[in-house]
Formats: C-alpha cells, sequence, structure tokens
C-alpha cells in the first residue's frame, strides 16, 4: 500500500506517522523544501500543487498511488487535488461537501442550530469576555479573547468592515475534548475520547488519551458527533471539538479531514489506525466497524521546544518551524517522540508520547521524561535550563 500526503506540515505529519504505524509507504509533497513530514515519510517531492497540476499528476501516476491523502486547507489546492486524482483515477479521501461546511466557522454554526447541538453563544447576545476566530481558519490561528468594551471597539476597528469573516462568541473555561466520527453509506461510528489541554494562545499543547470522564459523559460526546456526521452525511472523517459548560456540552468547532494529534494519541491508546479505516471507506467503500475497546493505554502526547535556557510546553504550531521530524521510538523514556533533535540551528523541539497502565502512571513517566531531556542537554554541554520559571538541571523534573 503506497498513500500520497499533499501537504507536509502537522496534517501531514499525523498522515505520515499513521501510514508509517500501518506498514505502508508514505509519499509526501508540500510546496516548502523541508516541511516537518520530509523527515518521517519514505519518499518527498516539493512541488506546488495549485500552480503546477500537470507535475503533480505526473507524481502521482509514476508513484503508483493506492490512496491521496489531502493534508492541507487551501481550496485551491484541494480543487488541484480533485482534478489530479480524477486524471490518474485514484481515490482521493476529501468529501467536498461536508467539507465546504465544516472550513467555515459560520456555517458550521447554522448547521449546529439546524440539527440543535449547543454551541457558545454569539456577540451581541453574550456578556464579556469574548473569543474572536477568524471563519474560515483552523486551530489557534488568529484567535483572541476580548475581555471589555474598549477591547471589542478597538477589534471591530482593526477589522474594519469584515465582521462576517469572523465568529465572535462567549468564552467558556471549562474542560475541552476531542472525538473522530468517520461514516460512509449512511453508517457512523466513533473510537476514543480524549482531552485538550491549550497553551495561552489557545494552541493545544496536550491530549490526553482517554480522556478523563465518565461513561455518561463519553456517551454524551459520542452521540453529538454521530448527529452531527449524520447531518452532514459525512463520508470520511471529521473530528469534533467540545467544551464543557456546567454540565453542558457545546460544541466549538468542527473539520472534515483527518486531523493532527489525536488520531496519533487515540493509536498509541487504544492500536486503532484511523488513516486504515480511512483507507477502507475511500477505496472499498466500507466502514470497518470499531472493535470494543477494552486494555486501553492511558497517553500524554504534548510538545516541548528548548530554545536559549527555556524549556517550554506550547501548542503544535511550534512543530511547524521545526523543520523535517525524526520518528525516534524510546526517545528521553518516551514510547516515541517526533523531534528535530538532530537537527542544527533550530530551536530544538519534539512532540512527545507517553503511556501508561493509567493516568498516574503515564504522568510520572512523563516527569521522568522531562528530567531525561535536561540531562541529555546538560551533557551536550547545556546550560541550567528554565520552565514555567523554575530552574532545571538534571535530576529536576517539571509539571509545566
Amino acid at each position: 500500500m503506497k498513500v500520497g500526503i499533499i501537504g507536509g506540515k502537522l496534517q501531514g505529519v499525523e498522515s505520515a506517522f499513521l501510514a508509517r504505524q500501518a506498514g505502508w509507504k508514505a509519499v509526501v509533497v508540500d510546496k516548502s523544501p523541508c516541511p516537518p513530514a520530509s523527515g518521517i515519510c519514505d519518499f518527498f517531492y516539493q512541488c506546488d500543487v495549485v500552480n503546477d497540476t500537470a507535475r503533480l499528476c505526473r507524481l502521482m501516476q509514476e508513484e503508483a498511488l493506492d490512496l491521496i491523502i489531502p493534508a492541507l486547507e487551501d481550496p485551491l489546492a484541494l480543487r488541484s487535488l480533485q482534478i489530479c486524482a480524477a486524471t490518474v483515477d485514484v481515490p482521493l479521501a476529501y468529501d467536498a461537501a461536508a467539507y465546504s461546511i465544516t472550513s467555515s466557522k459560520n456555517r458550521s454554526n447554522r448547521l449546529f442550530k439546524r440539527l440543535g447541538i449547543p454551541m457558545p453563544l454569539n456577540w451581541p447576545y453574550c456578556g464579556f469576555p469574548l473569543i474572536a476566530k477568524p471563519s474560515v481558519s483552523s486551530g489557534s490561528q488568529g484567535v483572541a479573547k476580548i475581555d471589555n468594551e474598549k477591547e471589542l471597539g478597538q477589534f471591530l476597528r482593526r477589522i474594519d468592515s469584515s465582521l462576517g469573516d469572523w465568529v465572535l462568541q462567549e468564552y467558556l473555561d471549562g474542560p475541552s475534548y476531542s472525538i473522530e466520527v468517520l461514516g460512509a453509506n449512511g453508517d457512523y461510528t466513533v473510537v476514543q475520547v480524549t482531552e485538550l489541554q491549550m497553551d495561552a494562545q489557545y494552541d493545544c499543547k496536550r491530549v490526553i488519551a482517554p480522556a478523563c470522564i465518565p461513561s455518561s459523559l463519553d456517551k454524551r460526546i459520542k452521540k453529538i458527533a454521530i448527529d452531527i456526521a449524520a447531518g452532514l452525511h459525512l463520508k470520511g472523517i471529521m473530528d469534533v471539538e467540545l467544551i464543557l459548560d456546567k454540565d453542558v456540552l457545546k460544541v466549538l468547532e468542527i473539520d472534515a479531514r483527518l486531523p493532527s494529534q489525536t488520531p496519533a494519541a487515540v493509536y498509541s491508546s487504544t492500536g486503532i489506525n484511523m488513516l486504515e479505516m480511512v483507507a477502507e471507506i475511500f477505496i472499498h467503500d466500507i466502514l470497518t466497524p470499531v472493535p470494543q475497546l477494552s486494555g486501553t493505554r492511558s497517553v500524554i502526547y504534548e510538545h516541548v521546544r528548548v530554545a536559549g535556557n527555556k524549556v517550554e510546553i506550547l501548542g503544535e504550531h511550534i512543530m511547524t518551524e521545526a523543520g523535517p521530524l525524526d520518528m525516534i521510538p524510546g526517545f528521553c523514556g518516551a514510547e516515541m517522540a517526533l523531534t528535530n533533535f538532530n537537527r542544527e540551528n533550530l530551536p530544538l523541539a519534539a512532540t512527545l508520547i507517553i503511556t501508561g497502565d493509567d493516568f498516574e502512571q503515564a504522568w510520572i513517566r512523563r516527569g521522568t521524561v522531562i528530567e531525561n531531556i535536561v540531562e541529555y542537554l546538560s551533557k551536550a554541554g547545556a546550560p541550567d535550563l528554565i520552565c514555567n520559571g523554575t530552574v532545571l538541571s538534571a535530576g529536576l523534573l517539571s509539571r509545566g
């Protein structure tokens, strides 16, 4: 099995990682010469898929791909992929109708309203603080918190007449959860609920799998995800992000494409590879039943950066600037790391996948991994490191 992954940033890293775990060959294509996914794939090609569609088609044909995975969100690039996939007759893992709704927060919110799915209140029907999010971006890009009328006025002046391109909603401070739902031919299934923890820029810095929640909440989250997928007539995969607000689950956003972070965390916890399920949907038109989960591992999946003498646990945006990544099993005691530790002239960054029999054991191991990173760097001649204001040297751990 050989898959073409178009886009080498975070979604491309996720796709290449899962392809490698499935034992497939992974071909990554990106317009950048050194995207993060280029270090963990089998073959990499630099190609501007928007401006060189003919070359993209040739690459697809010459590599004899079995499946094409979009790992980008540019509308023109996605259109190029549709044209090339049809030209070379290779399945494209892309539901254009569902994506057209989920790629816009405004259109998604209209879907939630039609389906009766709770969501945060929109301004001006709520008080301060507010969260402002671009309607067409994913993740934390452009997200801002607005605390009062003065800041709202400054924000409105800054965006001028483009308020329709933004979503302004009540700021909620409860725990956040995510779940993937897969669908084909009117059938839908879910795998595992994960908990998301954010950095100061509202970017996900840590995924915990499975989420430490009661079974009643687990069932409610899964029902909401399946209801949304059915409302979209989803073919393929979609992730749903929710927040718990005073015992009410409210949906923050949805995206009908393979997300980053959570599928790898779920795979490390359950052994279920959602990319394999996606392949079955688009190649064989089959939705693979999810086995009854038992004996799952607890997983902490997080991003660490060392720059100068600072150790920081930050959102996944730090990995987009890390250059080509290496997959290193057992790195500093983690089950797996995706890291640039062998690169020069870049801040040291790593995505750590740490497991345990339960969350407490995984968290203790996570502290040991941070200790080991500090010791590794101190042996390499690094100065004392600072994490969250605490000076770290070998033997001290961070729980930031």
